[in-house]
């Protein structure tokens, strides 16, 4: 078992300080300073689980941190949603972004893809515009003596009517590619070249106008934007259900318009050595959810509570209050499903870190039925809120081994006395350090309230 004296609490730690396991272990257990993760002082930051009185801002020495600063975490995916993760020394980047241009530009930002949709019908008219005064300087339209008012009486006939300047060629190529047709100027049967080019324009102009119309079209009706309004707690607890340390988390929508075959996974993500002594810096390890006492399918009919049972088949099976405090993982979290509205496949994500996960606490509930008008009402202001509870500190493994001791094997019976110390019990080679003083789990009372 790791040796607590010589452990430090990672720096990053959203308050900022540095406290050692002795430091910690030195003082009461009911003192305001001490790192109750079962009850957190409740003036403390509601985004940490735990406070701790800084060190480094005492005497002579500065803080370690300026006061609001918060260092950041590195995670893979941010609250929001966005992945951490650039792409970089990519050979010929540019060239295969344009080989599927039409994705590159429902991606890009709104401004970029208004930029070419303007663009695109511009250059257009400009390009088709430019042919057509061609055209016409080179059959002598645009001489003075055969501009439209001296037309008439030099009996000259033009390739397009009414035609003065390039101004004039620009005019009738955006008329014409959007068959606007004021009456003014029109295609005569001079020159064949003119009629080639004025068809070629109203191909073109389709196509043109159809891929730019699909873009924005396509990037208006994105699924992203429905992920928005699905909404992940911003913290997960861990706490007792029938006995059985649980990881839980909330998930929620907004809309009236359900998400069908929503389904949530999740992944740790943490470091792992190999027996070949391989460093694994982002081992992924998939964990089992559930949702009451149905699969990780979610129907929405209300906000949902996801639960991960800690068993022996959970990464975090040995995982303490302690080793989750110190030690370094992220919880990648991943809900998706298909929009009813529009029958496309939405995505939404997000992850909690250790500093994250609060133990020895649960949701409070955000679904009441309100008689007045016999409906359901859901409280979305509640949606984040949590209630401390009485939780053991030590892990699932070294719990369940502590109710498979014979009551002789502990301090007091853990049906009866207050506090269950385990300070002399060796499990598995491993010896439980006197510091996890963890309150009874009563069986009877769990049952009681089950049957509520």
């Amino acid at each position: 078992m790791r040796d607590l004296g010589k452990l430090k609490l990672p720096e990053d730690v959203e308050s900022g300080v540095l406290l050692t396991l002795e430091d910690r272990s030195s003082r009461p257990l009911n003192d305001k300073y001490s790192p109750s993760i079962l009850t957190p002082d409740s003036s403390s930051s509601p985004r940490s689980p735990f406070r701790f009185d800084s060190m480094r801002s005492s005497g002579r020495r500065p803080p370690h941190y300026r006061p609001g600063y918060k260092k950041p975490r590195k995670r893979a995916v941010f609250k929001n949603g966005y992945c951490n993760v650039s792409a970089t020394k990519v050979p010929h980047q540019r060239l295969r972004f344009l080989q599927d241009i039409f994705t590159t530009l429902v991606d890009a930002q709104w401004r970029w893809t208004l930029l070419v949709f303007a663009l695109g019908f511009v250059s257009s008219w400009v390009l088709f515009g430019g042919l057509y005064w061609l055209i016409s300087y080179t059959h002598g339209d645009l001489d003075e003596n055969h501009l439209p008012p001296l037309q008439g009486d030099n009996n000259w006939t033009p390739c397009i009517s009414n035609i003065y300047s390039f101004t004039s060629c620009f005019l009738f190529s955006l008329e014409t590619q959007h068959t606007i047709g004021y009456g003014s100027r029109a295609m005569e049967e001079e020159c064949p070249e003119a009629v080639f080019v004025m068809t070629l324009q109203s191909v073109h102009g389709v196509m043109v106008q159809a891929f730019l119309a699909g873009i924005v079209f396509a990037k208006m009706t994105r699924s992203k934007g429905r992920a928005q309004t699905l909404l992940f707690s911003k913290q997960a607890v861990i706490s007792q259900r029938d006995g059985e340390l649980c990881l839980m988390f909330r998930i929620g929508d907004m809309r009236k318009s359900h998400i069908i075959g929503a389904n949530v996974r999740a992944q740790l993500i943490r470091a792992k050595v190999t027996g070949e002594r391989e460093v694994m810096p982002q081992y992924r390890t998939e964990l089992a959810l559930t949702s009451d006492d149905c699969s990780s399918d979610v129907f929405f009919l209300w906000p949902q509570i996801v639960v991960h049972r800690i068993d022996e088949r959970s990464p975090l099976y040995g995982y303490s209050a302690e080793d989750v405090l110190l030690e370094r993982f992220e919880i990648v979290v991943v809900l998706e499903g298909t929009v009813e509205s529009t029958g496309q496949t939405t995505q939404a994500r997000t992850s909690y870190v250790n500093t994250e996960i609060l133990w020895g606490h649960r949701f409070e509930q955000v679904l009441v039925y309100n008689a007045d008008i016999e409906s359901y009402e859901i409280d979305f202001s509640k949606f984040n809120e949590m209630v401390a509870l009485e939780t053991p500190r030590c892990s699932a493994k070294q719990l369940k081994e502590c109710f498979k001791l014979p009551l002789r094997g502990r301090s007091c019976d853990p049906l009866v006395g207050p506090e269950l110390r385990l300070s002399h019990v060796a499990l598995e080679s491993e010896r439980i350090n006197p510091q996890f003083l963890f309150p009874v789990f009563d069986r009877r009372r769990s049952r009681s309230s089950t049957e509520l």
